[in-house]
């Protein structure tokens, strides 16, 4: 990235939290703590002094379907940034003492996300969605799950969640690219191949209320209903659909919900993509008493839209989404993150150009089909969290999806 001083280095394995299986639920977590404890010949507090003596900043990211270490840096900062990285996922020290520590952290993070309602609330409707697959865990994992991880089981995972075969070595900014290729090469190029995990197996959409009575002042509600994953057809046009139904302040769902009716302050939609399958997500937080007409409201959203969209409408979420995707190319960590992903994905790095092709490509008949295919099995996973009078919307939901 021409004029740019600095650079972003991602290193990121094709594996996440949705290969677990229940018994070792949240130990991609959890191994992503423990390797910043010390690895190769390095302690954990070395391993930052490193970096940040240098001007850098490292970090990591679990997510369901890869896993993700990430370096910022001055110019000239690839040696050591990968050269930390490498050891962090090759040749960490996972030392028991350090785990016993860490799994103690790990149940705080828990316990700190069960305390906070966006986060709750989003675990439940998560959890709905998917129930008894590793799509409905969360990625944090549960406090028995954790305490039940060991040092050897742990390095067993790590051999086969970070295997060099499954991994990314991506780089944006001030990069030379003969150097990175001779130090992704020195680093991973020889490094002993271990055993692949298996891909997961296809996710299904369950669905289903999760109603919780808790002390807040506001209602929080998530609903999820069943879409395509990242490489379906109508990827851009399930991305287009979530812009115009909750995506900014011109949404269809802002504009009823807030501006007309003064129902909630915060609303929105989004869709999550992942390899096979997605969701259509709607967030909003409200007043316990509007909770059971916000949610008839969001649901006569839903069906408007399979009676088409207006022209004005479409162009305005292409133009918005465009924007989003050309404004993160100006991230060096977006563009270096979001190559990796396609690599993982696609076999390749997607042109800027073909994928604003394919936005462009989305007609207002394919909102109404893709709208008419979402509902079509009557299926949501709804989660409400708040004052006990607000409960009623998941079900006030449900029957107005079933008309």
């Amino acid at each position: 990235m021409p004029g740019l001083e600095t650079l972003a280095l991602s290193v990121v394995a094709g594996h996440g939290a949705r290969s677990e299986d229940a018994a070792r639920s949240g130990w991609s977590h959890l191994l992503e703590h423990m390797v910043f404890k010390g690895a190769g010949a390095r302690s954990a507090r070395e391993i930052v002094e490193a970096i940040e003596a240098e001007g850098g900043s490292i970090n990591a990211a679990t997510g369901y379907e890869r896993t993700s270490f990430q370096v910022r840096a001055l110019r000239g900062g690839l040696n050591l940034g990968l050269a930390v990285i490498s050891d962090l996922m090759l040749r960490p020290t996972l030392d028991p003492a350090d785990l016993a520590r860490e799994k103690q952290v790990v149940a705080q993070e828990i316990a700190e996300a069960a305390d906070a309602p966006d986060d709750l609330v989003f675990e439940l409707a998560q959890t709905a969605a998917f129930e008894g697959q590793p799509l409905g865990r969360p990625i944090l994992g549960a406090p028995a799950s954790i305490a039940a991880a060991d040092p050897a089981r742990l390095e067993d995972w790590r051999a086969g969640l970070y295997a060099p075969a499954d991994l990314v070595v991506s780089a944006a900014g001030a990069v030379d690219v003969i150097e990175l290729l001779a130090l992704a090469d020195r680093d991973f190029g020889h490094s002993p191949q271990g055993r692949l995990l298996s891909e997961p197996e296809a996710a299904t959409f369950v669905g289903g209320a999760r109603p919780m009575a808790k002390a807040l002042e506001q209602a929080n509600l998530a609903i999820l209903l069943p879409a395509g994953g990242v490489r379906d057809p109508d990827y851009f046009t399930l991305r287009l659909l979530a812009e115009i139904l909750g995506g900014g302040m011109a949404s269809r769902l802002f504009q009823e919900a807030r501006e007309k009716r003064g129902l909630a302050y915060a609303i929105d939609a989004y869709a999550e993509t992942y390899a096979d399958t997605g969701v259509l997500g709607i967030f909003a937080g409200c007043a316990a008493r509007d909770a059971v007409e916000l949610a008839q409201v969001t649901a006569g959203e839903l069906a408007g839209l399979t009676r088409g969209v207006e022209a004005a409408e479409l162009s305005r979420a292409k133009a918005q989404l465009k924007a989003s995707m050309f404004m993160s190319r100006e991230s060096a960590l977006a563009r270096a993150e979001a190559a990796a992903g396609q690599v993982l994905l696609f076999g390749r790095v997607l042109a800027p150009g073909e994928l604003a092709a394919q936005i462009d490509a989305v007609q207002p008949a394919d909102i109404a089909r893709l709208a008419g295919t979402i509902l079509g099995p009557r299926r949501a996973a709804v989660a409400v969290l708040g004052p006990r009078p607000a409960l009623k919307a998941a079900e006030a939901f449900q029957r107005a999806l079933a008309g």
